[in-house]
């Protein structure tokens, strides 16, 4: 077959299912495509070794920043204290996390190429894909500069909780991660609710699931994201959801692009996760 391109949902360090939904799918690296919806780390077993192997295939894979992603960079410089459910502290101990972290900030908040765009949770209605873009390179312009560390101290908070244009400084850019990274329902206008994360039924008074908005502007592409595991995997004319909940038992869920074809493998839950169910939901920025 030709090259492939392969969409992967939240692998969160389940390291051991990723390589054998690689196998499943016949990933054949000298050709073929990994596209990431973010989230590579936390939660599971084994992030060290899902960094060092989605940083290894270099121009073979394309990864967008996901929150757990942005959560371990916060961790590591210092500016918030580590999280009862967190599974990260083999990366922070390893002798390349340096690189590896390095690697990490510099990663995109979004990608763009032809019809599709790859974010990790999803996009305000006012948004289309070439704003989203361009709103997306100032908050990796932040990341990647010499203050790196001030604007992570600074990123945690649900405020403000909607888009204006006239936004400016590190409030114009919260609100940017928070939808790119946190995103579930907002109201038609845009206004986001974080609190809420199960099922589309469960929708808070006078808010939809962001992708169900009449009129967003980035409907003329096919958003491929994840982050919302109580969705489960969801396709749809322009909708490519892949969070089917690896972490919590469920499966880890790939999509070829060029004909939708559908591979997944179950997953192992991770004891970790199942330490405090009171972790799971307590509300926190970034989760």
């Amino acid at each position: 077959m030709a090259m492939a391109t392969y969409a992967i949902g939240d692998v969160q360090g389940s390291f051991e299912e990723l390589q054998a939904l690689l196998g499943t799918i016949g990933f054949e690296r000298n050709k073929d495509c990994l596209w990431f919806v973010g989230d590579l780390v936390n939660r599971g077993p084994a992030s060290l070794a899902t960094l060092r192997f989605v940083r290894d295939l270099s121009a073979r894979a394309r990864t967008v920043l996901g929150n757990h992603d942005l959560h371990l960079l916060a961790l590591a410089h210092g500016v918030v204290k580590e999280r009862e459910d967190d599974t990260l502290a083999e990366v922070l101990a390893a002798p390349d996390r340096d690189e590896l972290l390095d690697w990490l900030r510099r990663l995109p908040m979004i990608h763009v190429e032809g019809d599709y765009v790859l974010v990790h949770a999803g996009l305000l209605p006012q948004w289309d894909a070439a704003s989203a873009k361009t709103l997306a390179s100032e908050v990796e312009a932040e990341l990647r500069g010499p203050r790196h560390r001030e604007f992570l101290a600074q990123l945690y908070g649900s405020r403000p909780d909607r888009w204006s244009d006239s936004l400016r400084g590190i409030d114009r850019l919260r609100v940017i991660v928070n939808a790119m990274t946190r995103l579930r329902f907002c109201t038609p206008d845009g206004v986001m609710e974080f609190h809420t994360k199960g099922e589309t039924t469960e929708a808070p008074a006078g808010h939809l699931p962001w992708f169900d908005v009449p009129g967003r502007r980035s409907a003329d592409h096919t958003v491929i994201c994840g982050h919302w595991s109580a969705l489960g995997l969801r396709v749809a004319p322009q909708l490519l959801a892949l969070d089917s909940g690896c972490v919590w038992g469920g499966k880890l869920t790939a999509i070829r692009l060029e004909d939708r074809r559908v591979y997944q493998v179950p997953c192992a839950a991770n004891a970790a996760l199942v330490k405090s169910s009171a972790a799971q939901a307590r509300p926190a920025p970034l989760r």
